[in-house]
């Protein structure tokens, strides 16, 4: 049974700029979560359709990483799937609005192994709520810094 985390934003940006917030990996790690690194795989960074990236968690030792793989692409949008401890998509979508843009991110994702969806559950669905908000935040301040 899939779980959705949606959250949205109002900024004061045009989409454009927010969506080049999203897309470009220098300006992605300025708003993405301090532990999270996001990279490549291969030499270059894209968000093409196809493109692979992984986002590795740096927790000491263990560093679990998300590989994902950018499965749909249009101006405005970008959703990256992934297959791992996570198997689903997250949905990154610019929607222009009178004084700039909305912003929708939507996490839908399965857990497949029940250890894991249940450590999970209990202990880390409320902090990836509030950390997606937090990244909203934060890309918000980087987007209206450019606009």
């Amino acid at each position: 049974m899939s779980q959705v985390l949606e959250q949205s934003i109002q900024i004061n940006a045009t989409a454009t700029v927010v969506e080049h917030c999203i897309t470009d990996l220098a300006l992605m790690h300025r708003w993405l979560n301090p532990v999270l690194r996001c990279e490549p795989v291969g030499k270059v960074w894209s968000t093409d359709v196809g493109s692979q990236s992984r986002f590795i968690i740096q927790i000491p030792v263990i560093q679990p990483t998300l590989n994902t793989v950018v499965v749909e692409r249009q101006p405005g949008l970008v959703v990256w799937g992934f297959k791992g401890f996570f198997q689903g998509c997250d949905r990154w979508e610019c929607q222009p609005i009178s004084k700039g843009t909305n912003l929708l991110n939507r996490f839908e994702f399965d857990i497949p192994n029940p250890l894991i969806s249940w450590g999970f559950n209990t202990f880390a669905a409320s902090w990836t709520k509030a950390d997606m908000q937090a990244q909203l935040q934060r890309l918000k301040q980087v987007a209206e810094k450019l606009q």
